[in-house]
């Protein structure tokens, strides 16, 4: 595997992947992240990483407006990608690295790590068997204190904003919902405050969504929050079930269940998110398994995204030509 940047050493050692190459702007940089991470070699550009004939598959964490360049870069020469959320600026270049992956025949997965952590997959577990009833309303809060001024997040350019950055996770998990309200749900409202200084980047939305089985949701997306929080609550007729930081489950793996006039706390274990991910990358590439994150996937939250952005009275964010 080649990186553009990593989780680390750490993760690739719990799946057994191979960090061959890394390549940043700042080459002195990159060579400070290969000594610390265990990365067999520093390449001179992320043109480089591509090229170089050992990598079988890249991780794309840059800046939001290029994950959508350069993950069509590497699928144009027939790298498999994981690349982080969103896999691209907007909806019409997300259809567009979708397709080319499709052509090129490799996995193309969207980084929405939370889903993989038994955490996650024990609140749909919950969900799913029926013990709180049926689905009701979603909460979900995703709020991290304010990056400094000149951060790319802050970027309109670089399709910065709150909801690129961590509310997209709340939208994602709406999605994810599905199976269990009747279908995908959709943007009925949304409100949203730019960031002083950066005209058309959100600081932070407050999201209505629906979903066809008459369950309701909303999304709170903060990029200026007084702390971090990435909680989500999920109620249902019967009860309810709440994970208190499902985005980090390594800081809080706890799942709350409160169902039948009891309450229990579930620790699902630390073990980092980028583990589970990263083996759900491999077995797509090395054995063809499915993963929830594909790029149809991709496509269809990039659409949500795009609702929601323009319900808020934010344009979509702008694609980044190379």
């Amino acid at each position: 595997m080649a990186l553009l940047q990593s989780p680390g050493r750490d993760t690739a050692r719990l799946t057994g992947a191979r960090l061959v190459a890394v390549a940043a702007r700042d080459r002195a940089r990159a060579e400070a992240f290969a000594a610390e991470h265990g990365v067999e070699r520093v390449l001179a550009s992320y043109a480089d990483v591509l090229a170089d004939p050992e990598v079988e598959a890249v991780y794309n964490p840059l800046a939001n407006g290029l994950h959508g360049p350069w993950n069509l870069a590497a699928v144009a020469v027939g790298k498999h990608v994981l690349t982080e959320k969103p896999s691209a600026s907007d909806a019409v270049e997300a259809r567009a690295v979708r397709d080319a992956a499709a052509d090129a025949g490799v996995v193309l997965m969207e980084a929405f790590r939370y889903l993989y952590h038994p955490v996650t997959r024990r609140l749909l577990d919950v969900l799913g068997s029926g013990e709180i009833g049926e689905l009701r309303h979603v909460e979900v809060h995703m709020g991290i204190p304010a990056p400094a001024d000149a951060d790319p997040r802050w970027s309109l350019a670089l399709a910065g904003g709150g909801l690129m950055d961590g509310g997209c996770c709340g939208l994602h998990l709406h999605r994810a919902l599905a199976p269990f309200a009747g279908g995908e749900p959709r943007i009925l409202a949304a409100k949203g405050r730019e960031r002083a200084g950066h005209p058309g980047v959100d600081e932070w939305v407050e999201a209505e969504l629906a979903f066809p089985g008459g369950a309701t949701g909303v999304v709170h997306s903060s990029m200026a929050a007084d702390d971090v929080r990435m909680s989500c609550r999920l109620v249902g007729s019967r009860g309810e079930a709440t994970a208190p930081f499902f985005v980090l489950p390594h800081r809080d793996d706890r799942v709350l269940v409160t169902a039948g006039g009891t309450e229990r706390v579930e620790e699902l274990g630390r073990r980092p998110s980028y583990a589970y991910q990263l083996e759900a990358f491999t077995a797509a590439v090395r054995e063809g398994v499915p993963v929830p994150t594909d790029a149809d996937d991709a496509v269809a939250t990039a659409e949500l995204v795009d609702d929601c952005y323009r319900a808020a009275g934010f344009d979509p964010r702008p694609r980044t030509v190379l």
